[in-house]
């Protein structure tokens, strides 16, 4: 398993650290449309605003999912 998944948009970088995920599953329960762990990739970054994206990921709470702003 890698040590970090990266799913961009124009706007930011999800980093999605899969060895720190304690399956809570507040991702998928907050953003459902975005996070769906039986598809592969299972993050579609695009079905959310970036807004809502960084507000869910604050809200992980192991930390697995983190985000960085892209430049432009």
């Amino acid at each position: 398993m890698a040590d970090k998944i990266e799913y961009s948009n124009k706007d930011i970088t999800i980093v999605w650290q899969p060895k720190l995920c304690q399956h809570s599953a507040v991702c998928v329960k907050t953003l459902p449309n975005v996070y769906k762990p039986d598809e592969k990739p299972w993050i579609s970054i695009e079905n959310a605003s970036t807004q809502e994206l960084k507000n869910q990921i604050n809200k992980c709470p192991s930390g697995a999912l983190i985000y960085y702003e892209n430049k432009q």
